[in-house]
């Protein structure tokens, strides 16, 4: 990524409130013939009927109840099933439901589900007719004590730990409810690989009318292979087969190809057509960095909480469900990690054609118990068969913090045998993808050593990142309450090792103000840039949620006030890396400023090396970045290697009396702009503490 000579306006619109339209599975396409249940339910709940609008969670505005701390209730809808669907067989479809949903059609009992995250479906074609309506009940409850069920970010009574960090719960239907038409017999489950880069494993689960010698077939449907392959039933419930790609196109950030695989299931009556995507790709770590197909990666990602005012956990339209993948982009992340949620997989598919990398995880537990350890690795084979196609996902997530294991992995054998047992269970399912069983700290058997670390310093954060990145120290202050911090290691025993393995940030950022958190984002940063030990980072975060004001957007996904700050120069392929410790936010030095010298280095993430000139000028205060410079001094030849932090360049730093903006630009040998920075000379005035008390003796 380069930059461009001018600042342009960041882009954002304001969400629209609609219950979305869109067919839910673009990845697993079967929009030819669907019925969309979202829209108007008849909603009952303490003796009380009103009207409930599917898929917003009761507790939120948009659904038209509002209604928090409610823990059962029953929605009700007539269905009716389109004529021309003739003897398809029909299946009913939910995105998601918290906590445990109980289905009836014309009050004969469908099924059940538990878990508010997982995706599930119900054949009901015995239970419908074309043509003629049926009622369809979806009874729900969802316990306000949730210490000991997966519930991620959502507020519990009583109250846990994680409560400063919770948000308004998220109960009853809140993804997608809709029928589709399906053949006779069907394929539920396809399964898509793609990691050898010459072709495509395919699997498939087939249920219906009858599954014994059915005829499978896959077909690539895109990029000029028209030759179906057969699929062949394995000693399993599996059909198996493999598309060999004569040329195969690699899916990467840079060129985001997906393949289109048709799995065509035969049947006398009925047959059954759906089409999967995927990408060919290879995402690795080895020796402790991290590689997508055989190129070095760095992550720089932003966590995103997908939250929105109005709707809570769900989007408030199609619209604004995508929309978060462009504004990530924009602020310069090539990563995002989608915090304690199943996104939705339209979420996911766009993800995958922008060529953007997800970080999936699931919601967690907040206490420790084996009802809860359970609750949690049953989503783990839901979470694979749903999304383990999506390319974009390139690292899986599992516990956070040591939530759901009572911040007690190093003190406990049992919680740390239940962070191993879900690494196991998911590395058994899928392990095409670095897997992390407990981000943050305490690891006990990962792919991935993340830890996340806040801290209001700068020239603390600067040592303690420094010494991390050395291993001269393994631990770091973790506030986890008011009157609570701890020490938290990056290891959950002395058997982890300590060379070879991949280091990552994987939360951080600090300010109280938007303009402090702008400050903080651009000097914490540039010092993880600083150490070529780490592989990438992931900032706090995309956007406010609630009473949480870390977002680099507000919760309406504006833009806020960054002094100045354009985030996509911090997260560019190519940064300045100053040696200084600045004074503030909005006076990195101090005024005035007498003339000297300054070490600069060139962080540099590309594929080749580059070089170039810096150049240096004063502007005015708060001048934009493509202002235009007082007596610009240039310094050069400057060069970079890729993944290499360059040697230090000295730039003189010109006498500055009154406020003003030092403008650093990277420019290289073509011209173009590749880097720049800033530093803001001010009056550095000391808090006013007149009238506070001083601590008692």
């Amino acid at each position: 990524m380069t930059i461009n000579d001018t600042d342009v306006p960041f882009a954002y619109k304001e969400a629209s409130l609609s219950p979305r339209t869109s067919y839910p599975r673009p990845d697993l396409d079967r929009s030819a013939r669907w019925l969309p249940l979202n829209g108007d339910w008849d909603f009952f709940h303490d003796g009380n009927q009103s009207t409930i609008v599917v898929p917003f969670a009761w507790e939120t505005p948009a659904s038209g109840i509002g209604r928090t701390w409610l823990e059962a209730a029953r929605y009700e809808r007539s269905v009716v099933v389109p004529s021309h669907w003739g003897d398809a067989r029909v299946v009913l479809c939910f995105g998601a439901v918290h906590h445990h949903a109980t289905v009836s059609i014309d009050g004969i009992q469908v099924g059940t589900h538990t878990g508010g995250y997982t995706s599930f479906e119900f054949d009901v074609t015995h239970l419908v007719t074309v043509g003629v309506a049926s009622m369809l009940v979806v009874e729900v409850t969802a316990p306000a004590d949730k210490r000991h069920i997966v519930h991620g970010k959502q507020r519990s009574i009583p109250r846990d730990d994680y409560d400063g960090v919770s948000f308004t719960p998220t109960s009853g239907i809140w993804q997608d409810v809709w029928l589709e038409a399906r053949g006779g017999t069907y394929a539920t489950v396809v399964e898509l690989r793609g990691e050898s880069r010459t072709g495509i494993d395919v699997r498939v689960q087939v249920e219906g009318d009858e599954t014994e010698g059915t005829l499978l077939t896959a077909t690539v449907v895109n990029g000029g292979y028209a030759e179906p392959i057969a699929l062949k039933r394995d000693s399993g419930a599996w059909y198996v087969g493999r598309i060999e790609l004569e040329h195969p196109r690699l899916w990467s950030p840079t060129d985001p190809h997906l393949y289109r695989v048709r799995i065509d299931v035969s049947d006398a009556q009925c047959a059954d057509v759906v089409e999967a995507t995927v990408g060919l790709r290879v995402i690795e770590v080895r020796q402790g960095e991290i590689f997508l197909n055989d190129e070095r990666l760095y992550i720089r990602g932003v966590l995103d909480q997908g939250y929105w005012l109005e709707s809570g956990l769900t989007a408030p339209s199609d619209e604004a469900l995508l929309a978060d993948i462009d504004l990530a982009r924009e602020l310069g992340y090539n990563l995002i990690r989608k915090h304690l949620k199943f996104e939705e997989p339209r979420w996911l598919h766009r993800a995958d054609q922008l060529g953007v990398l997800v970080w999936a995880e699931p919601a967690c537990p907040s206490r420790f118990s084996d009802e809860a350890a359970l609750a949690f690795e049953q989503q783990i084979e839901p979470m694979v068969r749903r999304d383990g196609n999506h390319p974009s996902i390139v690292i899986w997530g599992l516990y956070n913090e040591e939530w759901g294991l009572d911040w007690n992995i190093p003190g406990s054998e049992e919680r740390a045998a239940a962070a191993v047992r879900a690494y196991d269970l998911l590395a058994a399912i899928d392990h095409t993808r670095p897997i992390v069983e407990n981000s943050g700290w305490a690891h006990v058997r990962t792919d991935l050593v993340d830890w996340h670390y806040y801290e209001p310093d700068i020239a603390t954060w600067a040592r303690n990142v420094a010494d991390l990145a050395s291993g001269k120290r393994e631990d770091f202050p973790v506030r986890l309450g008011p009157d609570f911090v701890v020490d938290k290691s990056l290891y959950g025993n002395e058997d982890f090792p300590r060379t070879g393995v991949a280091l990552l940030n994987s939360e951080y950022g600090e300010g109280a103000t938007s303009l402090e958190r702008a400050w903080h984002l651009r000097w914490e940063t540039q010092e993880l840039r600083r150490h070529d030990r780490f592989v990438g980072y992931v900032y706090t975060e995309l956007a406010d949620v609630e009473h949480e004001g870390a977002g680099l957007l507000d919760a309406a996904r504006a833009p806020k006030d960054w002094g100045g700050l354009i985030p996509s120069d911090v997260n560019s392929d190519t940064v300045l890396v100053l040696n200084m410790v600045p004074k503030q936010a909005g006076a990195d030095l101090a005024l005035p400023v007498a003339e000297h010298v300054m070490e600069v280095h060139v962080s540099h993430h590309g594929p080749v090396s580059v070089s170039g000139r810096i150049e240096v000028g004063w502007a005015a205060f708060g001048a934009p970045m493509n202002a235009g410079v007082e007596s610009p001094t240039t310094v050069g030849k400057v060069a970079a290697k890729p993944f290499e932090l360059s040697e230090s360049f000295e730039v003189v730093v010109p006498q500055r009396d009154s406020p003003g903006r030092l403008i650093l630009r990277f420019v290289d040998d073509a011209g173009v702009l590749r880097a720049r920075s800033f530093l803001d000379a001010a009056v550095v005035e000391p808090p006013n503490r007149r009238g506070a008390r001083t601590a008692r003796e």
